[in-house]
């Protein structure tokens, strides 16, 4: 379909809630295919509607696992249920998250080890996706994304400065901010 501009932090409908899905049809398919092309080009393993500008509880999610196994589907107005976080410090390499809105940083964040997500696909069907490690990972970034919160949100305040830091540097913090895969040269 086509690849768009992704938001960067500082625009609003990042930071803000979304809005459940009310129209299942042609323009909800249109964006699920526009989500997945984005993803792809970025390249990322998961991408949500806020991140390119519709404020809309959808996600997306593409990704292989060590053994092969390929986890692709369509979240709509899903749910999230989480084991707890485990206790301790993030490993700084094995816990670093990035983020196509806050493209070409890496940072360490602790998440809950098992999610279980419901929701309905982009044609209205119940799906159910029991996820593990990074998969696990992957569905709580992406559905913070539909509550208004970017994973730089969640790090410990040891990172508040080196964030802070980024975003003075990039200009980024303010509305409008966008870059397009294959057209902008960002690292995400």
């Amino acid at each position: 379909m086509a690849v768009l501009p992704i938001l960067i932090t500082g625009d609003p409908v990042l930071h803000s809630p979304a809005h459940d899905v009310t129209e299942f049809g042609v323009s909800l398919d249109r964006l699920v295919a526009d989500l997945f092309d984005t993803m792809e080009a970025a390249p990322g393993v998961g991408l949500a509607a806020p991140q390119v500008g519709v404020a809309s509880r959808v996600f997306v999610w593409d990704w292989t696992d060590d053994d092969g196994l390929r986890h692709r589907g369509v979240a709509v107005n899903p749910a999230l249920l989480l084991s707890p976080t485990p206790a301790g410090d993030p490993d700084e390499e094995a816990d670093a998250e990035g983020c196509l809105s806050f493209p070409g940083e890496r940072y360490p964040l602790r998440r809950a080890q098992i999610a279980v997500l419901t929701a309905v696909d982009a044609h209205g069907t119940p799906i159910r996706v029991e996820a593990e490690g990074w998969l696990a990972r992957i569905l709580q970034h992406e559905y913070d994304h539909l509550d208004g919160t970017l994973y730089v949100d969640r790090l410990d305040s040891a990172w508040d400065r080196a964030v802070a830091k980024v975003v003075r540097r990039s200009g980024w913090g303010v509305p409008g901010g966008t870059w397009t895969p294959g057209v902008d040269d960002l690292d995400a």
